[in-house]
């Protein structure tokens, strides 16, 4: 992988994270936890997703 290609997929996750976040936000506010755990899972799957890129 490329300096590029890696810099790509980390602005890319980074931005999962981000959007992540507001669904987060979004559900708790509307009090719907169904929508909280699904968010809370896509979440933390960005994080797991984000390892191999930052260990290569």
């Amino acid at each position: 992988m490329t300096g590029f290609e890696k810099k790509c997929q980390i602005w890319g996750w980074g931005l999962f994270i981000i959007s992540a976040l507001f669904f987060l936000t979004a559900a708790v506010q509307a009090g719907d936890w169904m929508s909280f755990l699904g968010a809370l899972f896509f979440f933390v799957a960005c994080f797991i997703f984000l390892v191999p890129v930052l260990r290569r």
